[in-house]
């Protein structure tokens, strides 16, 4: 039998300090903590906004994400407009975040969707992208920007 309906639930990501990836979640995306585990051990975040749980972050990692192994490529968010991924740029601009490009590019050569593409603190990957609004010249010709940072 075929499933009705499919969508993504969550996202759970390993983390090595979860103070400062719900900080940093927090002030990026604008998060709320939904529920937290404190107890030595077994560390955790829920974070969401309006009632939705997003992101669970669980502090069981001892070094950042090796972007070289098989696994999480990136995590892609969706924004109504470019003027909002442009705001987190500026937000993720003040953190010292690290940047695969400098600032918003197309998603490929010729098409209007697109965004920024950066790392949390433990180096997952990430990107805030819009629609439409990003035409420009791609930073990588004959392959999708969102492939190979």
């Amino acid at each position: 039998m075929r499933m009705s309906t499919l969508q993504t639930g969550h996202i759970g990501l390993n983390v090595t300090d979860l103070a400062r990836s719900v900080e940093f979640y927090k002030q990026v995306f604008g998060f709320e903590v939904a529920a937290e585990g404190k107890e030595e051990g077994r560390r955790y975040a829920f974070l969401g906004r309006e009632g939705k749980l997003v992101v669970t972050l669980w502090q069981q990692s001892s070094a950042a994400f090796p972007a070289d192994r098989a696994g999480l490529h990136h995590l892609a968010f969706q924004v109504d407009s470019i003027e909002e991924v442009k705001a987190a740029e500026r937000t993720l601009r003040e953190l010292g975040a690290d940047f695969a490009y400098d600032g918003v590019v197309p998603h490929g050569e010729g098409a209007a969707s697109g965004g920024i593409f950066f790392a949390d603190p433990d180096g997952i990957r990430l990107e805030i992208y819009a629609p439409s609004g990003a035409e420009a010249p791609a930073p990588t010709a004959g392959a999708p920007t969102c492939g190979f940072f």
